[in-house]
């Protein structure tokens, strides 16, 4: 069969996650399901899988699933902990205190504080604990799950301690064997080869993702604020890029000094020192603070069944109300850094089926390792430290599983769709793959105009896997093949999947889903990842004209193009922001000299 035809009817199960989720706005537990049977039966009439393979591929999605509510239902029954205990009131009066301008407040949660957890764990952990937090503090919840999206693109490629270089990549690659890597001309074993790649990753996420708080806070002022004003978010324009230097330049340094190991997690940690007392000073911020409008005036797309707790005088001590996740920080770093014996103590506990069904597909948990198991621990901590109640106690836990349930139907839906899509290789038509049918499609159109397109591979991967690391395995090996098929360096290719695949985190359905349900916001999957196309977008545009300078230069060509067009948008952005700061200043004379 034609590939031009082929990819089309590859890209069938995406259009129908399109179609339904952002067209029809219809909610994923609705969507998903029809999903994953139009993906089945593509995969069985038009690919020729075996019933016996699409079966063992759906059995893996569905443990993949259980595995990931449990960490969204460890999230959810921390944050109803520090609720119950009333340790939210002083966390909320703690943010009050660094700056009451929820712009701020989203910067240093997310972008750092984020960056931090995302280094430590992967695994969608951060959107999972920082949107019902941003809901406690009194953000509106589809506010809360965007903006905790939004940082899943930077710090990703280097979450749970490098795993989506380490692993990813280093796996993806493992086809390419060393001859191929020495043939490259560098004589790098594969280990020294992946490193490298690392160091570039770093490199183009530092540069698109310096702007990444920026794009945030100004969706954040344009889609939730009273004004509905893209100025109020450029506004705080010199914080913001503050902010972005403070994570991406320890960032880049780490990853090109030590490795992919400790990017995300020591950028985050210096980026708070850095920015928290600044923020306190009220350096770069504007004189007058944003918020939102009162939650009467909130559009009821906004809201989910988490509500954040009217204002309270704080009764717990700052060090202790923030014990529990100061404990999710460190426990995650000391069970994910190989050199310690933490985490394999916990990997003892492992249920592992080989060959199911007699295929290829094999499946293994280790439920002491996941994070949620993590955040159940630190939930458990903050019962005896608050001197919880039993019954207290008890119902945080019984609304996390009330959650859990409504989030199950779409999670158990979408991850199966998932792994039937990614495991159509082993079939009777002689196919490939569905995601390198569509991956070899592309690329046959492109040509040398590949830099342009890598990231999106990268993104398509991730979208469809749920992972960055996952989407690494698939491509890479695809990416280098590529890039010397078209005369290009391999290793900046494959660095430009690794920054695609980590941006496609951003509209991932089950990351979408996860960090939903977390928030209490059920159906409204379409709306967001609607929204999340902006910055999703913006990454992949970016990250494609860096990658297409860096190998014809500066001049009169596509990529140049790209990035001015780029760099226009920022300057505007800013000279926005500076203009909402002189009419705020007009007003103030106005008013005074009255």
């Amino acid at each position: 069969m034609n590939l031009g035809w082929l990819s089309l009817l590859a890209l069938i199960p995406i259009l129908t996650v399109f179609l339904l989720l952002v067209v029809l706005r219809w909610p994923a537990k609705r969507a998903m399901p029809i999903a994953f049977f139009v993906t089945a039966l593509a995969a069985y009439f038009l690919w020729e899988v075996p019933g016996h393979q699409i079966g063992a591929a759906s059995v893996k999605g569905v443990v993949t699933a259980l595995e990931v509510l449990f960490i969204v239902f460890g999230a959810v029954l921390l944050l109803n902990t520090l609720k119950e205990s009333g340790a939210i009131h002083t966390i909320r009066q703690g943010f009050i205190e660094i700056s009451p301008d929820r712009r701020v407040q989203a910067i240093i949660i997310c972008w750092l504080f984020g960056s931090f957890i995302e280094g430590a764990s992967g695994w969608g952990t951060p959107a999972a604990i920082l949107a019902p937090l941003l809901v406690a503090i009194g953000f509106p919840a589809m506010a809360s799950v965007m903006v905790a999206l939004i940082i899943q693109s930077t710090p990703v490629s280097y979450g749970a301690v490098g795993t989506p270089i380490l692993v990813g990549v280093s796996s993806g690659l493992a086809g390419a064997d060393n001859v191929a890597v020495e043939a490259s001309g560098l004589g790098l074993t594969v280990d020294e080869y992946v490193r490298m790649i690392g160091g570039q990753v770093s490199i183009i996420h530092g540069i698109v993702g310096l702007f990444i708080p920026l794009i945030m806070v100004t969706m954040l002022t344009f889609f939730f604020g009273k004004n509905r004003s893209l100025k109020e978010g450029c506004e705080v324009w010199p914080f913001a890029i503050f902010a972005g230097l403070a994570f991406t330049i320890p960032y880049m340094i780490v990853a090109n000094v030590l490795g992919p190991e400790f990017p995300s997690l020591f950028g985050g940690l210096i980026g708070l020192a850095i920015v928290v007392p600044a923020a306190k000073k009220g350096w770069l911020l504007p004189k007058r603070s944003w918020s939102f409008a009162h939650e009467s005036m909130w559009d009821p797309e906004w809201t989910g069944t988490l509500k954040a707790d009217s204002l309270a005088e704080p009764t717990i001590r700052p060090w202790v109300a923030w014990l529990p996740y100061v404990l999710i920080g460190l426990l995650l770093v000391l069970t994910r850094l190989n050199g310690l014996p933490f985490g394999n103590w916990l990997k003892r506990l492992e249920f592992s089926v080989e060959g199911l069904f007699g295929t290829a597909i094999s499946i293994t948990s280790t439920p002491l390792f996941l994070p949620g198991f993590i955040m159940v621990i630190a939930s458990l901590v903050g019962y005896v430290i608050y001197r919880m109640k039993v019954d207290s106690y008890m119902h945080a836990v019984k609304q996390s599983s009330a959650m859990i349930v409504r989030a199950a139907p779409a999670l158990l839906f979408a991850v199966p769709m998932v792994q039937v899509f990614i495991n159509s290789g082993d079939n009777a038509s002689g196919f490939v793959s569905m995601p390198l049918v569509l991956a070899e499609g592309v690329s046959q159109l492109v040509g040398e105009s590949w830099p342009l397109v890598a990231p999106v591979i990268g993104a398509l991967g991730a979208f469809v896997a749920g992972s960055n690391t996952i989407s690494n395995m698939m491509f890479s090996l695809f990416q280098f093949g590529t890039a010397e098929n078209v005369g290009l360096n391999p290793a900046t290719i494959v660095a430009l999947q690794a920054v695609g695949g980590a941006a496609g985190n951003m509209i991932c359905v089950h990351n979408v889903v996860a960090a939903s349900a977390t928030a209490g916001l059920i159906g409204k999957e379409g709306a967001l990842i609607r929204k999340l196309l902006i910055p999703t977008g913006y990454y992949l545009f970016f990250a494609g004209a860096i990658g297409y300078v860096a190998f014809f230069g500066i001049g009169f060509n596509i990529g140049t193009i790209m990035a001015i067009l780029v760099i226009i948008g920022i300057v505007w952005m800013i000279v926005k922001g500076n203009q909402q700061k002189k009419e705020k200043l007009n007003n103030i004379e106005e008013k005074f000299g009255g």
